[in-house]
């Protein structure tokens, strides 16, 4: 996802200094310049305003999002990006830990903690 060379949180930051940033390095990563619709592998997109698409066939908005663990959320890429690298340097992190290294709530951590892990595979504890 993101390159595991990063020695520090400030390299993740520089790498990938804004959303759009965070969006064109989902999208090389995802499609590399070949977009696919989710609903639809074989259906010709339309890309739309705010870094949107839309599947011909279906006619459904897609982003480089849809269908992956940071779809349905509120909080930045980058900040996903920070907590990805977090995740991947630390054997083990706590909600609440989280929270405070990226500034988000415990709530938001513990959800962001949840995703991460079901994607990668990782046990979880319930008293993150």
């Amino acid at each position: 996802m993101i390159k595991s060379d990063f020695k520090s949180i400030e390299e993740v930051l520089k790498a990938y200094p804004n959303e759009q940033a965070c969006i064109e390095h989902l999208e090389q990563i995802r499609w590399n310049g070949d977009i696919k619709s989710p609903f639809d592998s074989s259906s010709k997109v339309y890309r739309c305003k705010n870094n949107r698409y839309r599947c011909k066939n279906t006619g459904k908005y897609f982003n480089v999002k849809t269908n992956t663990i940071f779809d349905n959320t509120k909080l930045g890429l980058q900040k996903w990006f920070v907590a990805l690298y977090i995740v991947d340097s630390k054997q083990h992190i706590s909600s609440l830990q989280l929270s405070r290294d990226i500034g988000i709530t415990q709530k938001s951590a513990w959800l962001m903690l949840q995703r991460i892990r079901k994607c990668f595979g990782i046990e979880s504890n319930l008293s993150s």
